[in-house]
């Protein structure tokens, strides 16, 4: 058994990951550039402080890397997450989620690092046409965050045909929640994602949270999300590792809950935990968004025995809302 390579580890969903394959005795190098992740999130693994797309160093970084350890999967979580972001400036995009990428399959191949598993995302289906989204459901991604992962789920089956790399690609839903010892969380710059942006409204730290369409076909006139806690995210690369080392052809899971809750769902929800009101802004829809969009999750249970744990959304935020007190601003400042 080798070591494990895990790209982007100090990030949100990386960190938790790495936290969980140590617990399992796994030795672990991260490679993280630290725009997006935090140095505190790595404690006590071994850091190494590149950037995958600046290709005048990264391929020589790789390769020492490569050739200093025995890597027998790499766990590939870096790239840019904004959707937003993506519309307004796809070539950073496709930069740094597709070019990145290349260059560590581009290196993986030289050195003869044979499996790869992939964060990608439920973004890559785009307006579903069914609900719960099956893994064979069309891939039409509507933003240039979507399609760049979608070109790297493309890039890998080729580099499977040329050079035998075997990979997993797990497509998130809403990654929520943080680390039940409270150390572990999310800290994005800017954040973005719904549950800790009701948390700091709770805390005071913003004047309200904004609700993007109330119109929508659903129950309360929001949007429906599947959340997934990032623990059971972590776990279930655990069981990636296991697979991909036992001989399991490529393929790829969705990784949800398998049912969704409203924006306004999780407002309430944040108020139950926190015992605090939350001022809730009604705004206009943004472009793109997708009335409903829950998982079906059974590939991964049939197949790798994966079950979420965390399984009621009050559990999920629970587990948000305590590291938000710990760390109001984020990692850097309590």
């Amino acid at each position: 058994m080798g070591s494990l390579l895990v790209t982007g580890g100090a990030g949100y969903v990386g960190s938790h990951a790495v936290r969980q394959l140590q617990c399992k005795g796994e030795k672990i190098v991260v490679l993280d550039d630290l725009s997006e992740g935090h140095r505190q999130a790595t404690a006590g693994v071994d850091l190494v402080v590149a950037d995958l797309a600046d290709t005048t160093r990264i391929g020589s970084v790789l390769d020492e890397l490569f050739q200093k350890e025995t890597f027998d999967v790499v766990l590939h979580f870096a790239g840019r997450a904004y959707v937003g972001e993506s519309v307004r400036d796809p070539e950073r995009y496709y930069r740094i989620n597709v070019g990145g990428g290349i260059e560590l399959l581009s290196a993986m191949a030289r050195n003869g690092v044979p499996r790869i598993i992939f964060s990608s995302t439920c973004a890559t289906y785009g307006e579903p046409d069914t609900v719960p989204i099956l893994e064979d459901h069309p891939q039409r991604p509507l933003s240039a965050y979507g399609r760049t992962k979608l070109a790297f789920e493309l890039a890998l089956k080729d580099f499977e045909i040329a050079h035998g790399i075997r990979h997993i690609n797990f497509r998130y839903f809403n990654a929520a929640g943080a680390h039940p010892d409270g150390t572990l969380g999310e800290d994005h710059r800017p954040e973005t994602h719904l549950i800790p942006l009701v948390c700091d409204a709770a805390l005071g730290l913003r004047p309200a949270v904004d609700i993007f369409g109330t119109d929508y076909p659903t129950p309360d006139g929001t949007c429906i999300r599947d959340y997934i806690h990032v623990v059971d995210l972590a776990d279930a690369h655990i069981l990636g590792v296991e697979a991909l080392r036992s001989g399991a052809s490529s393929t790829s899971y969705n990784l949800g809950m398998g049912h969704g809750y409203s924006v306004l769902e999780v407002v309430e929800s944040v108020k139950r935990v926190s015992g605090r009101d939350v001022t809730a802004r009604h705004t206009p829809r943004r472009p793109g968004d997708p009335p409903s969009l829950v998982a079906s999750s059974q590939k991964a249970s049939d197949e790798l025995g994966w079950k979420p744990s965390f399984k009621d959304l009050d559990d999920i935020v629970k587990t948000a809302w305590q590291f938000k007190q710990s760390y109001p601003q984020g990692y850097s400042k309590t």
